[in-house]
This record gives structure tokens, C-alpha cells and sequence, in this order.
């Protein structure tokens, strides 16, 4: 019988192990799919960190996925054996929950995540819902297109929830950030970044993109904005990207996971700002932004790891040891 190779987290809070596994066989709708790539999303460590509740354990991590498939599962069309593909944190849908019936996929009562409540990419092989899973380009490297998948489908997401304005603030110039501000500089729009304090490699990396002003996120800009989009998890950025839109403006929240937001002024908030947040993604949305990206000469930043380096690939983005994302390749 094949074997395949996974790192497996077993609880919260510990390193993953790295284990062999006999290669699962897809149910009906589902694909076997052979990894080439998986992204390393800050999503990753919420889960290893035990920040967000009640993962399927053991679980092996990883929600960005690229790789072929190897074997279709009874009833499976539109796809054919070797074709490239690309596995989001989406993993599946009930399909039959209000908000699946209104198009808001995104918000399922009982949907399933990839990496999270399903295994996921660090590994050699995964099984996926192939309804959930999507033809990529021949022509792109496999470790440039498997950030795509996350910090792309869900920042893109973030991105049109920001609205149209022209000037656009990114706190915390990630993976996700340093992919949305090129669609922003394509699409005409003024970026500003904010980093944390004295991280003079990502603020000269956000300018190499095309950012008009890069800084602290304790700093204001230079002049007011009409939307921000936070990718840190962190809670406190909530207020002083409040400070730093105009009257009207919107600050997305785009992780799935925050620290707490302190108490501000409602004076922040007030003359029509909005707080909103990002939740998941939709196949609509991976559809479309998909289908930008090349339009878009979007160019990735990418570190990367062995297979079973997974562990210190994570302890790379929680340390911010590296601009732009941080990809495994089994």
C-alpha cells in the first residue's frame, strides 16, 4: 500500500510531528490530490497556537494547496487526472443553510475548513471536496501560486469590502498585503503601509510594490484615508485605523482571529465610520480574483520550507523573519 508523509498536530500549543500515513482513497465528490506546495498562513498558527476552538485533532494544518490530482472519486467531473488544482480554507458547505441558499456560502452553519476541521496541505497527498477545489495555470510556479489560496482568496475578499476609495491603508504587510496592494496600485489606488515599529525591510518592501508611504502603525498618514484593511491580529490596531480614515471611511478586519479590541472614544467612530469584519470566502469570490491576478502581474514574495521544516517555517512568520509568504513544498 502507498504511504504519504504529513505533519500532524496532535493538540494545541506543541509542534507538529511529522508522521506516514497510508494514502486515503477519495469518497464519492472528492479528489485525491498529490501536493506540490502549501502556503503557510498566520490562519496556521491561530490553530497551532490553540487561538481558535475545537480543530479536528490530530490534525495536519495547511490551507493553502496546490497539487495535481491523482484520483477522482466516484462521480466527480470537470476535472481530469494530473490537472492542477488549488485547495482553499473553504472546505465544504451544507449547501442547504439559509445563507448558503442566499449566496453567503461564506457564513455556513455547518461548513468544513481545510486545515482546520479537515486535513489539510502539510503533507504529500489530501483529500478535498473537489466542488471546493480549483484549476490553476500551468504557467505559474507552484510555490507563487499556493499563497493565492488564502491570503489572496480572503484579502481579496477584504479588499472589495473596503470599497472603491482610492486611498487604501494595509496594517501588518503579510503575505496577504503585499498581494493586494499590487491589485490596488494596478487598479490606480494610493497604498499605504503600516508595519510594526522600526521594521525598516517591510516598510522598504511595501514602497517596492508601490506604496506611496510606508510606516509605523503607531504613526498616522500623511493624509486621511478612506479605507484600511487589518491583516495583524492585533485588537489595538482597531482604534488607530479608526484615526486614520476619513469621515465615511470603513476599517475591515481581515483575519479570523483578533486580540481583544480596547475601549475608544466614540468620537473614533462617529460622522459615519464603520468597523467590519472579513469571514471566509466564497467560490465566487475565488472565481473572480482568480481570474485577476494574472491581469494583475501580481509578482509573490516567497520563502521556502521543506516539508518537514513546517516548524520553523511557523516560527518564521510568528517571528516576522521573512516579507511576503512562506511556502512548504513536500
Amino acid at each position: 500500500m502507498s504511504v504519504m508523509r504529513a505533519m500532524v498536530l496532535d493538540r494545541p500549543k506543541t509542534a507538529l510531528a511529522m508522521r506516514e500515513r497510508s494514502v486515503p482513497q477519495p469518497a464519492p465528490g472528492e479528489l485525491l490530490i498529490e501536493i506540490a506546495a502549501c502556503g503557510v498562513c498566520r490562519t496556521d498558527l491561530h490553530v497551532v497556537d490553540g487561538e481558535l476552538p475545537e480543530p479536528k485533532l490530530p490534525i495536519v494544518p495547511g490551507h493553502e494547496i496546490v497539487g495535481r490530482v491523482a484520483v477522482l472519486g466516484p462521480g466527480v467531473t470537470g476535472f481530469t487526472l494530473g490537472e492542477r488544482v488549488g485547495v482553499p480554507w473553504l472546505g465544504a458547505t451544507c449547501g442547504v443553510c439559509p445563507y448558503c441558499r442566499s449566496g453567503r456560502e461564506n457564513l455556513c452553519d455547518a461548513p468544513k475548513f481545510t486545515g482546520y476541521t479537515r486535513d489539510g496541505g502539510y503533507a504529500t497527498h489530501t483529500i478535498a471536496d473537489a466542488r471546493f477545489c480549483f484549476p490553476l495555470p500551468e504557467n505559474l510556479d507552484a510555490a507563487e501560486a499556493a499563497p493565492l489560496l488564502c491570503a489572496g482568496l480572503i484579502g481579496w475578499r477584504s479588499y472589495r469590502m473596503a470599497g472603491e476609495g482610492t486611498a487604501l491603508g494595509l496594517y501588518g504587510f503579510g503575505a496577504a498585503a503585499h498581494i493586494l496592494a499590487q491589485v490596488a496600485v494596478w487598479q490606480g489606488r494610493c497604498v499605504y503601509a503600516f508595519t510594526r515599529a522600526g521594521d525598516r525591510a517591510s516598510q522598504n518592501f511595501a514602497r517596492s510594490l508601490g506604496a506611496v508611504w510606508a510606516g509605523s502603525s503607531e504613526d498616522l498618514p500623511p493624509q486621511l484615508l478612506d479605507a484600511v484593511i487589518i491583516f495583524a491580529p492585533v485588537g489595538a490596531l482597531v482604534p488607530a485605523a479608526l484615526a486614520a480614515v476619513k469621515k465615511g471611511g470603513r476599517v475591515v478586519c481581515g483575519g479570523i482571529h483578533m486580540s481583544d479590541i480596547p475601549s475608544f472614544p466614540y468620537r473614533l467612530l462617529w460622522e459615519e465610520r464603520q468597523i467590519v469584519s472579513v469571514a471566509n470566502l466564497t467560490r465566487a469570490d475565488a472565481r473572480e480574483f482568480l481570474a485577476i491576478a494574472p491581469q494583475a502581474g501580481i509578482r509573490m514574495q516567497v520563502t521556502r520550507y521543506p516539508l518537514g521544516d513546517a516548524n520553523r517555517a511557523l516560527a518564521d512568520l510568528r517571528a516576522g523573519r521573512f516579507e511576503g509568504a512562506a511556502v512548504l513544498i513536500p
